[in-house]
């Protein structure tokens, strides 16, 4: 079985759905806006830039899902959905993952957003499989902490290994898509990495390497 490997933002989608929920909680007055908003944005530079704390990054995002009882945030992700996600979603990033099914190769987000704010961006496209951060919930609550290795940089390789194990899988052939540079120790691990809409680092790496650059814009 061949995987087809894709990250979400900015690649599937034409956004960060991590930097947009902190736009969304902020709009919608679940938080201290001016100060959530100034460190979301901080935080997001830090990631562009390749200098992110994965693990304050995620204790920050979470915060805002710490208490909250699942109606109540499944409420305020379908609201999330239809205010930031669906404006971004790209007809050829589906037409891509049809190709690919119709090849048939197993589809597959990893992902550095966590799991909360993802898997109904993944249901919505139609891929079953999903490696993201992962948050701890106690009694049905999240606590606002993560949990596990996030996958982020090489702790995507990591996860990927682990999936690929419980899953009697393989990288022969798999591809990987990306716009970012902070996912090149997965890029150089598979068989067909490609460059979608890339940021600067990647694309100068990818252009050495002779990878394909693509764009799902």
């Amino acid at each position: 079985m061949t995987l087809a490997i894709f990250d979400l933002d900015n690649t599937l989608i034409g956004g960060d759905s991590d930097h947009l929920w902190g736009q969304f909680v902020c709009e919608q007055q679940l938080v201290d806006g001016a100060d959530f908003a100034l460190r979301s944005d901080q935080f997001y530079a830090d990631y562009q830039s390749g200098d992110l704390d994965i693990d304050a990054y995620l204790r920050f995002v979470l915060s805002s899902l710490k208490g909250h009882p699942a109606q109540q945030l499944a409420a305020w992700h379908n609201a999330f959905m239809e205010s930031k996600i669906k404006p971004i979603l790209l007809p050829k990033a589906t037409e891509l993952l049809a190709d690919h099914q119709n090849r048939g190769h197993e589809l597959l987000i990893i992902t550095a957003t966590n799991r909360f704010i993802t898997a109904p961006i993944a249901a919505a496209l139609g891929v079953d499989n999903l490696i993201a951060c992962e948050a701890e919930i106690v009694d049905g609550l999240y606590t606002g902490a993560p949990t596990g290795t996030p996958s982020f940089k090489g702790g995507k390789v990591t996860r990927l290994y682990e999936w690929l194990e419980t899953h009697d899988c393989d990288l022969d052939g798999a591809w990987f898509y990306s716009d970012s540079h902070n996912d090149l120790p997965l890029l150089e691990r598979v068989d067909n990495p490609v460059a979608v809409d890339p940021d600067d680092t990647l694309r100068e790496r990818a252009v050495e390497l002779g990878w394909p650059v693509i764009s799902l814009r």
